[in-house]
């Protein structure tokens, strides 16, 4: 089940990110959540306001990178994605998720994580 203030978050556009275990101990990887924009969202932002949709689509991408390239502008340098995935709506999203063995609560604001994107 989703955090109330994450869920809302998802609705309202904001990409989320939760860190998981890396293939090795040198390395770190997240999980990044990006909603789906379209042209109301567009049409929203033009007028000065966030437009929260229930019905949004996902789009999902595991990273690994290398640990002590996150600090800098090179974090890009031997990172790999491991893997991707779209859903649909927020119910295929929790499937997605579950099928990778994450919680929704593991996710969290970008700017309170160490994920360089």
């Amino acid at each position: 089940m989703w955090p109330t203030d994450k869920l809302t978050a998802l609705r309202l556009g904001r990409r989320l990110a939760a860190e998981v275990p890396a293939s090795r101990s040198d390395r770190r990887a997240f999980v990044n959540i990006t909603p789906q924009r379209d042209a109301l969202d567009a049409q929203a932002g033009q007028e000065g306001w966030v437009r929260s949709n229930a019905v949004r689509g996902f789009r999902l991408e595991h990273w690994e990178y290398d640990a002590d390239r996150l600090d800098g502008f090179d974090y890009d340098i031997g990172a790999v994605r491991v893997r991707a995935a779209s859903a649909k709506d927020e119910a295929a999203l929790e499937n997605v998720l579950a099928l990778w063995g994450i919680r929704p609560d593991c996710f969290d604001y970008p700017w309170t994580s160490d994920d360089p994107r």
